[in-house]
């Protein structure tokens, strides 16, 4: 069997085959080393005096001692650098609509979305559930948690309201996030009628911010309900970040229960962030201009790593599609892409 080998002036890290064995027998001749190298691409507050110990079956800790924060590394040291490039391209349902964002800004809409957590009592390990369609304040708000030190837990924006309620019970979150609707292939999902359903006679969950993503009026519960947008017009823009110890809690995805309960997966700060960062930058080949656009939905594992931590850790634009790949027909992906230049 043959490899096809993509042309020379495309390949960044890894330029031949031998050069990608080579990488990887290093990774298997000193993992520690390999790891530690990997982990010394992102910023730390405190660097870790250990990259990997085994204290037993199943009981391990990577990167102990180190101090970081994910939000620190996916937009801070960006805009230190360069703040006027885009971070996000949102690319909205309606064919044809485009947002860019920049990493400047991206900073000040994470630290106003912050400060409205932090306005709600959320705090360090507390948690807070996100059931958000694919728009921007998705990634606002899961990076706002990470600057807090809360753990986000994001509901796939298709689930029942059953299956929402569970994951809000089990993961024992106190603020849920969603929108008014959600837009997906031309239709509206009624979000925040679904999450109304979930949270009912939930004593856990104190409030509920909504996104205003469309202009249809819902019912707001006076005391437990705020409009999102309303929220952030009150809060500054900056927001210190806290640092998290690289084995404290980043976020809990859940398994899609199709085999039975669904099952909350916890991942920690260093070890995650390190692994996201990493492979995002040798899979994808990426250099610093590329445009990268993964059509993935955030609820599930590949957009947490693949549309936000990846990307945005290595200071790159990401893309956040809202649609489907069939609305309004089967050329919307080429049209998106040949529209934002996705390289």
């Amino acid at each position: 069997m043959s490899l096809s080998q993509p042309p020379l002036k495309y390949r960044r890290r890894i330029t031949d085959l031998d050069e990608y064995q080579s990488l990887y027998a290093d990774s298997i001749a000193d993992p520690a080393d390999y790891w530690k190298r990997q982990s010394e691409e992102l910023h730390w507050f405190y660097p870790s005096h250990s990259v990997f110990e085994e204290h037993g079956p199943g009981e391990f800790v990577w990167f102990g001692g180190g101090r970081l924060n994910a939000a620190v590394n996916c937009v801070d040291r960006h805009v230190a650098e360069n703040p006027d490039k885009t971070a996000i391209i949102f690319v909205a349902d309606e064919p044809g609509e485009y947002q860019h964002i920049s990493f400047g800004d991206l900073k000040t809409y994470v630290g106003r979305v912050a400060n409205v957590l932090k306005s709600l009592g959320v705090r360090k390990g507390d948690r807070v559930c996100i059931y958000l369609p694919m728009i921007p304040e998705l990634a606002y708000t899961m990076l706002a948690c990470a600057r807090i030190g809360a753990v986000h837990s994001i509901v796939f924006g298709g689930f029942s309201a059953d299956a929402l309620r569970d994951r809000i019970i089990d993961a024992d979150a106190k603020v849920v996030v969603t929108a008014n609707e959600g837009l997906r292939g031309g239709k509206r999902i009624p979000l925040k009628k679904i999450t109304d359903d979930a949270v009912e006679g939930l004593a856990i969950v104190k409030n509920v911010l909504v996104v205003k993503r469309t202009d249809t009026e819902v019912p707001m519960e006076h005391g437990r309900d705020i409009w999102m947008h309303e929220a952030m017009a009150e809060q500054r823009i900056t927001c210190p970040s806290e640092w998290m110890a690289s084995e404290d809690p980043l976020f809990i995805l859940y398994t899609s229960g199709s085999t039975g309960k669904p099952k909350g997966l916890v991942h920690t700060t260093g070890g995650y962030l390190t692994y996201a960062a990493s492979t995002f930058k040798y899979v994808f080949d990426i250099r610093p201009n590329d445009v990268h656009f993964c059509a993935a939905d955030i609820g599930w594992i590949t957009g947490h790593s693949y549309i936000i931590y990846g990307p945005l850790s290595n200071g790159v634009t990401t893309v956040m599609f809202e649609s489907v790949p069939t609305y309004p027909n089967a050329s919307r992906y080429w049209n998106v892409i040949d529209d934002i230049g996705a390289t």
